[in-house]
C-alpha cells in the first residue's frame, strides 16, 4: 500500500492507495481540488465539510449522467466507473473524517 498526500481547497491530506495508482489519485484529487475552488469562487467562503460535500455531489452528477449516456469530458475524458466510485468513496470518507473531527472539539 502507498501513501500519498494530496492537495483539496487548500489543506493537505493523506491517502492509502494500491502501488502504482499514486498518479491517478493525484490526478483525481486534482479535480475534486478545482471543483471545490471554483464553487469557493462562486460561493464565497463556505465551511470546510460543505464545500467538499457540494463537490462530491457536483462529481456524482457528472458520474450519473455519464452513465446516462450524457457525460463526456468534463469528467476527464476516460475514468471508469470503478475510479469514479472510488473518488467518491474516498471524498465520502474525508468529509466523515472531518465532521467527526469537528463534532469532537
Amino acid at each position: 500500500m502507498a501513501q500519498i498526500s494530496v492537495s483539496v481547497n487548500g489543506k493537505s491530506y493523506p491517502l492509502a492507495c494500491a502501488e502504482g495508482e499514486q498518479e491517478q489519485l493525484h490526478k483525481l484529487a486534482a479535480y475534486v481540488d478545482a471543483k471545490c475552488r471554483d464553487l469557493t469562487s462562486k460561493l464565497g467562503h463556505i465551511n470546510e465539510n460543505r464545500i467538499l460535500l457540494m463537490a462530491a455531489v457536483l462529481i456524482a452528477d457528472e458520474l450519473h449522467d455519464a452513465l446516462d449516456g450524457k457525460g463526456g469530458p468534463a469528467l476527464m475524458g476516460a475514468l471508469s466507473e470503478e475510479d469514479m466510485a472510488s473518488v467518491l468513496n474516498e471524498v465520502a470518507s474525508e468529509v466523515e473524517g472531518i465532521t467527526d473531527r469537528l463534532a469532537a472539539s
